[in-house]
């Protein structure tokens, strides 16, 4: 979490980045492609409004050549948490053919330190990119916070590949002429958990509870502190895991028929709440293109709060070709992003991740189908995975950015709004922004 008071950005860690290594190539949002290793940009894009991975994309699997500077990899040792992350135990998660299954030391052992009464919300739901199947690019379910109040709260999540770890192809091979199991997304993907979907365009826009990246083709931990939610917004809620998954029909850059195994349970300690929560509302969720004409966003400050803070999210994706960025945009685009708050200026942030690389502990294998990989990113190749990007690296999740003003705390009707310095044609930035009352 990034912490913004008066125009001030602090540093504010919240949850548990854990990238168990992983097999995939590089893709987000609605899929972006990875090509040659070189410099940013290098790659060709995949899909409307997908993002394109410079600097290398996905290692080709067993049989065929390597894409870009070798692809990468998770070791044996589990992954390496991104900023303020923890490190997952040896062994990450493991696929089986036809299937995912999380690691016993990895994703067991993380989430066995967790505080609380575990309730499960997605049981190794398998989510898919036959879009004739269920569970196409999304799945869904019902969450129950009870009544409250609770202490505690955490949603912890174990996302698995059949991609990684590679043993898995001795039981789960390329299809003949292919260079992936069938069944592998080798691709980085955007990875989000929304509470209470619209039902059409007109309605109340769902809360983000998860913004995230999939590794290149792996596994990954993540725990995420959902407290002030589940005490706002106590009852039963519609909650959806979203993963923008694309097959290569040809099994040449990715899986023939790929997809990603989901894990997510609620961890809750009954008890006092840290604070009266008075109110919960998501301002905006939607993809900003370059088309799109910014507005002001209403919200009420309920009599009585103490505190508050507005929650933005927000990471760049696309494909497009452009000036001044290091790649395509707007992945690899670093903009001026200003926040309002009744129309008038509160703060500039310029939304960018460039730790990457710790995200790539090189891993040289002496057999398998990739000889040289990054560790938390198996499949992706090594240039890519260490790319710089727009707030966001491919087997991490993106925390919020947190703003406290004191307008956020004065009783009545006000308005939230942004602007972008620029937004390439083709380019766009996935946000969501929820502002959060908090009493005595």
């Amino acid at each position: 979490m990034k912490r913004v008071v008066l125009g001030m950005l602090v540093a504010v860690g919240v949850g548990s980045i854990v990238a168990a290594g992983a097999c995939g190539s590089s893709s987000s949002d609605d899929g972006e492609t990875t090509g040659a290793a070189s410099a940013p940009g290098s790659g060709s894009a995949a899909g409307a409004g997908g993002s394109t991975a410079g600097a290398g994309g996905a290692a080709a699997g067993a049989g065929g050549s390597t894409a870009g500077a070798a692809g990468t990899s998770a070791g044996a040792g589990g992954a390496t948490a991104g900023a303020g992350g923890s490190t997952a135990g040896a062994g990450g998660s493991t696929a089986g053919a036809g299937g995912a299954s999380a690691g016993a030391a990895g994703a067991a052992g993380a989430a066995g330190s967790v505080p609380g009464t575990p309730s499960t919300v997605f049981d190794n739901v398998r989510i898919t990119s036959n879009s004739a199947g269920p569970n196409f690019q999304q799945a869904n379910a019902t969450v129950d916070f009870g009544a409250g109040p609770f202490t505690k709260v955490t949603l912890v999540v174990d996302l698995a590949s059949t991609c990684f770890p590679f043993e898995g192809w001795n039981t789960n091979p390329p299809p003949k002429g292919q260079y992936w199991p069938a069944d592998c997304d080798a691709f980085d993907r955007n990875f989000e958990f929304t509470l209470d979907e619209p039902k059409d365009a007109t309605g109340t826009p769902a809360i983000e509870l998860v913004r995230a990246i999939t590794p290149f083709g792996g596994p990954l931990h993540l725990e995420v502190d959902v407290t002030d939610i589940a005490n706002g917004l106590p009852g039963k809620h519609d909650i959806r895991v979203t993963i923008p998954t694309w097959s290569d029909g040809a099994g040449k850059v990715s899986g023939s028929n790929g997809g990603w195994n989901v894990t997510a349970k609620l961890f809750t300690v009954d008890g006092p709440a840290p604070h009266k929560v008075l109110a919960v509302k998501p301002l905006v969720n939607f993809t900003h293109g370059d088309m799109t004409t910014a507005k002001e966003y209403p919200f009420d400050v309920p009599a009585g709060t103490k505190s508050a803070r507005i929650e933005y999210r927000v990471t760049g994706h696309g494909s497009t070709s452009t000036t001044g960025c290091l790649g395509p945009a707007e992945e690899f685009c670093k903009r001026t992003h200003t926040l309002l708050l009744d129309t008038k200026e509160i703060v500039d942030v310029s939304p960018w991740r460039s730790d990457c690389d710790k995200l790539c502990t090189i891993v040289n294998a002496t057999s398998g189908p990739i000889k040289q990989y990054c560790g938390e990113n198996p499949c992706g190749a090594i240039q890519s995975v260490k790319a710089p990007r727009a707030n966001w690296c491919p087997g991490s999740m993106t925390p919020p950015y947190v703003f406290e003003n004191a307008v956020l705390t004065t009783p009545g009707a006000h308005t939230w709004s942004y602007a972008i310095s620029k937004v390439a044609s083709g380019g766009g930035w996935r946000m969501s922004a929820t502002y959060i009352a908090l009493g005595d």
